[in-house]
């Protein structure tokens, strides 16, 4: 392990806790500006978690230590997955340990945990939380298995930073696969991310929420860091969606200059996603949640079809 390999670790782990609120409140802010409401700071996700971390925390009377755990296990989860993502720089010294599976094993383990953590206290709310958190889960895991899997069967490889280094020096070509992949990739990352059109991250009505019945019973630092885990998983599918499909501008050689540069490259795309995205919501009305199999069952059949086509055009 070289020493620019480990710091271009710690710059990508500083980075991710450092940009993930800040992509939260620049989503956010674009969201109320498109629907002409008065927008809130983008800086406002750093003020509540300052806010929660200096309040004491309050545990229901039964909650056991699974309970107290799952906070620290989703947000180090998270924290994980973003050290796994090339995000600046390919050389990663945690990549080569963990590849895309891995990546959505990781996802999968913060789910189940924060599902159990919301059934533990024996609400009503927290039990409906859990079991709409699997349902969606379920659904989401294999579609985004696919997409990673279009990418994978032209790189050849199932490594993300070997992806992005393959298809960034490749020639510009269009895929078919990896547009179909797109889309797919476009309606998983908003489920997973408890955006509109199958959450809506704003409501607190008991019907339709899925995140906020999860951490309702938390407060202070352990909501502090369920919130920032929750803005560091939006983070993370955004860095995956740029790998997969906008890769150029992460440096390749660990050097701080290329990082340095990769720094503005990789701010621009993520504000041009964050764009993206408040309009997808914008433009969406929030589902039922019975119609949400066949939202995310589409997502994971576009990815099927994707993965088709690459097979019957001999791409790899």
């Amino acid at each position: 392990m070289s020493a620019m390999g480990v710091l271009s670790q710690l710059l990508a782990l500083i980075t991710a806790l450092l940009l993930a609120p800040l992509l939260t409140g620049w989503v956010n802010q674009w969201r109320h500006w498109l629907q002409n409401k008065s927008a809130p700071g983008v800086l406002q996700p750093y003020r509540m978690l300052h806010k929660l971390f200096q309040k004491e925390s309050l545990v229901a009377e039964h909650a056991s230590q699974l309970f107290r755990m799952a906070p620290y296990v989703k947000f180090g989860c998270m924290l994980l997955a973003c050290a796994i993502i090339p995000t600046l720089s390919t050389d990663l010294p945690l990549s080569p340990a963990a590849d895309a599976i891995a990546l959505v094993g990781l996802f999968a383990l913060a789910r189940v945990f924060i599902s159990l953590a919301a059934m533990d206290i024996g609400t009503a709310f927290g039990s409906l939380g859990a079991r709409r958190e699997m349902l969606v889960g379920f659904l989401a895991e294999p579609a985004l298995l696919m997409v990673l899997f279009c990418a994978s069967m032209i790189t050849r490889s199932t490594s993300l930073t070997v992806i992005v280094e393959t298809l960034a020096n490749r020639e510009l070509a269009i895929y078919p696969s990896m547009l179909l992949a797109g889309v797919a990739f476009t309606m998983v990352s908003l489920a997973e991310n408890a955006r509109v059109p199958v959450d809506n991250p704003d409501t607190h009505l008991e019907l339709t929420m899925i995140h906020e019945a999860l951490i309702l019973e938390y407060s202070a630092r352990h909501l502090a860091l369920l919130e920032w885990a929750a803005s560091l998983k939006l983070f993370a599918y955004s860095c995956i969606g740029l790998a997969l499909f906008f890769p150029w501008g992460v440096a390749e050689a660990g050097t701080p200059l290329a990082m340095l540069l990769a720094l503005p490259v990789l701010v621009f795309k993520l504000a041009l996603g964050g764009m993206a995205m408040a309009l997808i919501e914008t433009a969406s009305a929030k589902m039922r949640i019975f119609r949400v199999p066949e939202f995310l069952g589409t997502a994971f059949l576009l990815a099927v079809i994707g993965l088709l086509v690459n097979v019957l055009l001999g791409v790899g």
